[in-house]
């Protein structure tokens, strides 16, 4: 009986002693690639779907071919750095540009020459911030509606060739239901759209704007909130998982102090989004898909 106990023993050690050398699974040890951003797609093994003709469509292709990317670059107007790079990426991207500044003109004219789509990046007034980061022309919470009227009029006069607006800061301004109310009127009246850049969690933008019959346009992420390149590279990555859920994405860069950095890694990425099928598009593309019979406009229906 005990010899038959000693058997199972080693019997048992054995067995242990060959799980030990050849590990169930054949795990390995895989260092992933930090030079390519995106891991290519993982092959598809359901069978391809029927068109209404009945013949079959690739499911990768048709979903590739949906993925547009609008890229919004803030802060132009002011010479700022980074501007001429983004201004020459090799794909069309939106530009916002402050308006009354000392490179107002010259930045929204030389973006529409080549292609772009022009914003008027309007300041507006923070829940927190330093007011002398808002810049000439800001609507500020304590206005009349007359007040905030003639400011948003003023700046479309301001920049030549813009088709919608998009907030500087003004996380206090696009949480106030009557101010946004005037400044949308004012952009329906011009025929000017509004992206909500989403400085604020609570803003109302969007409720006004589906009330008037007006495109509901938002950023869905920052590129650049942290100004260097592995950060951007992430935030890269993020949007291509959003492209692959949402099939669109708008994103918001900016130029600036480091807008080099922010220029340069867009243009390193750029042909890897490409490769992928993605499609960049100036935002004004999204804003004609929701145009709406009661919001004409230069900014909606332009060719």
């Amino acid at each position: 009986m005990k010899a038959s106990k000693k058997n199972i023993v080693k019997r048992i050690g054995l067995l242990l002693c060959l799980l030990l050398l050849n590990p169930i699974g054949g795990i390995t040890n895989v260092q992933a690639d930090q030079s390519v951003l995106f891991a290519p797609p993982a092959p598809s093994t359901p069978s391809a779907p029927l068109s209404q003709d009945g013949r079959t469509q690739d499911p990768v292709s048709k979903k590739d071919s949906e993925r547009r990317l609008a890229i919004i670059i803030d802060d132009l107007g002011n010479s700022m750095g980074g501007t001429e790079e983004i201004l020459n990426l090799p794909v069309k991207v939106t530009v916002a540009v402050m308006p009354f500044m000392r490179s107002t003109e010259q930045d929204a004219r030389r973006a529409h020459e080549l292609g772009h789509d022009v914003l008027i990046h309007m300041p507006m007034e923070p829940k927190q911030g330093k007011p002398e980061w808002l810049g000439p022309g800001a609507i500020l919470s304590a206005m009349t509606d007359e007040e905030v009227r003639k400011k948003v009029e003023e700046a479309i006069d301001n920049v030549p060739f813009a088709k919608g607006i998009n907030n500087h800061m003004g996380s206090k301004i696009t949480g106030d239901d009557r101010i946004m109310a005037v400044i949308l009127q004012v952009c329906r009246e011009r025929g000017l759209f509004f992206v909500d850049s989403k400085t604020n969690y609570w803003s109302v933008t969007s409720q006004i704007s589906e009330k008037m019959g007006m495109p509901r346009l938002s950023n869905d992420i920052f590129l650049d909130d942290v100004h260097n390149t592995r950060h951007i590279a992430g935030q890269l990555r993020k949007i291509q998982d959003l492209l692959d859920q949402k099939g669109k994405c708008v994103a918001i860069g900016h130029v600036g102090v480091k807008g080099t950095i922010t220029a340069a890694t867009l243009k390193q990425y750029i042909p890897e989004f490409q490769a992928r099928g993605v499609k960049f598009i100036g935002i004004s593309e999204l804003a004609k898909e929701q145009k709406g019979p009661g919001a004409p406009g230069r900014g909606v229906t332009s060719p």
